[in-house]
């Protein structure tokens, strides 16, 4: 099939890549010239697991290929994604300023039937507003617009998209949806299911899967802190509930809170949307709330232990992406701690597997940036974990401690046991559990 998708963000070059893999013909539309010239030379330019190979492979043997005009993809594809930026606005709403544009731009140069989907995450109605746009300058019969939210995890997207657990359609033309199945079947050979519903239905499922697991890490967030203060461990709350089919073993890690690109602006565009209509949806505001708090708890307790000033006091931090896999340091936590710590004059070292360079466009010199984990520890009197990097999970501690001023952890990931940091000779705080646990 020949498909055209316009914006190689994240969503955009991940789906563009994996629909190359399955043999079609895509043409993939950005308007930065110079990323698109650094990928018609295979530069990818964002970093996912297993993504590099899929990419170079398909712009080899010519499936994949980029350019700058939006005529160019438009002439080409019988389906053109939309996967373009929804920014947040400061009251929480999705800005449709990109997608809304380009709808316009394609109803001015379209003149054969074209499957127009969003692709991009965007509230209830927009499917709507899309479809309006392009009738003013295109007869109806020559498009449909159609919703198809995506549910890719950063760090395994790949996998989420070859092999997804299911694909939502949202979709009112059966020309539309005989075009869709047809893409999507090789996806789904091992009898995982698409689900074809309304447009409006679909762009609702997308924000309400996502709210539901904010809403999951913020709950047992409060339940971490609740174990602290009772003497409770949550490790062993978490497998008592995650046992329970009803409930699940996932999403119920307790932590600084959740970031990333996804969370944060579904969580609070679909609040918006609740205001819009005028509903007080309650749950997401708190959900908000304890993200909020839960963010700032490491940075903290650090400032409780050392008091207001920690200006002849160095913090190393492991970690800065909102999640390991990924480079991506949107919402992340640790850019949180270390605004927090850098407002008490502390000095901050750094270390990253893959975020450093994003890190670095944000905060300049005001950082050291390690050369590797025990760097980051050098006359430090703490270390701050914030992102459960597996090459964090098993470090060299006698390194660790002879590294330190003070050998004194804040483990933002629970990636340790209390009992055996002790027995080290670490002070060590992490999420929910007692001062002294029982091993396994």
């Amino acid at each position: 099939m020949k498909i055209t998708v316009v914006g190689t963000g994240y969503v955009g070059l991940v789906s563009g890549t994996c629909f190359a893999e399955t043999g079609n013909n895509v043409v993939c539309v950005d308007i930065d010239e110079a990323k698109v010239n650094d990928m018609k030379e295979g530069k990818i330019p964002i970093y996912e697991p297993g993504l590099e190979a899929l990419f170079e492979r398909n712009i080899e043997q010519g499936r994949l290929t980029f350019t700058t005009s939006l005529k160019e993809g438009v002439e080409h594809g019988d389906i053109i994604f939309l996967a373009l930026p929804t920014p947040p606005g400061e009251d929480g709403s999705a800005d449709l300023s990109y997608i809304l544009k380009v709808a316009e731009d394609i109803s001015n140069i379209a003149t054969t039937y074209k499957v127009i989907v969003d692709k991009s995450t965007v509230p209830v109605g927009t499917s709507e507003k899309v479809e309006a746009v392009l009738a003013k300058n295109l007869d109806v019969s020559l498009f449909d617009v159609v919703s198809n939210p995506e549910f890719l995890r950063e760090g395994v997207a790949v996998q989420d998209f070859m092999k997804p657990d299911r694909v939502v359609v949202g979709v009112s033309s059966a020309k539309a949806e005989k075009f869709m199945r047809k893409l999507y079947e090789p996806f789904v050979r091992q009898g995982n299911p698409i689900i074809f519903m309304d447009e409006r239905s679909a762009e609702m499922t997308k924000y309400a899967a996502n709210s539901f697991l904010a809403t999951k890490i913020s709950f047992m967030n409060e339940i971490a802190n609740l174990c602290e203060l009772t003497n409770a461990n949550v490790d062993k709350v978490r497998k008592g509930i995650g046992t329970d089919t009803r409930i699940g073993k996932r999403f119920l890690f307790p932590g600084v809170g959740y970031g990333g690109s996804c969370f944060p602006k579904d969580v609070k565009a679909l609040y918006k949307t609740s205001q819009d209509h005028k509903y007080d949806f309650k749950i997401l505001d708190a959900v908000m709330n304890v993200n909020a708090d839960q963010k700032l708890i490491i940075a903290n307790r650090i400032i409780s232990h050392f008091g207001q000033d920690l200006s002849d006091k160095k913090i190393a931090i492991w970690g800065l992406s909102f999640k390991p896999s990924t480079d991506d340091i949107r919402e992340a936590p640790a850019l949180y701690t270390i605004d927090l710590l850098l407002k008490a004059n502390a000095k901050i070292s750094v270390y990253d597997p893959e975020a450093m360079e994003n890190v670095r466009k944000i905060y300049g010199n005001k950082l050291h940036y390690a050369k590797d984990q025990y760097d980051a520890l050098k006359d430090s009197n703490a270390l701050a974990i914030m992102t459960e990097w597996n090459v964090f999970r098993t470090p060299d501690f006698k390194t660790i401690k002879s590294n330190m001023k003070s050998p004194l952890i804040y483990d933002g990931r629970n990636l340790f046991e209390n009992s055996e940091m002790e027995e080290m000779g670490f002070v060590y705080s992490s999420i929910g559990r007692p001062k002294s646990s029982v091993r396994d």
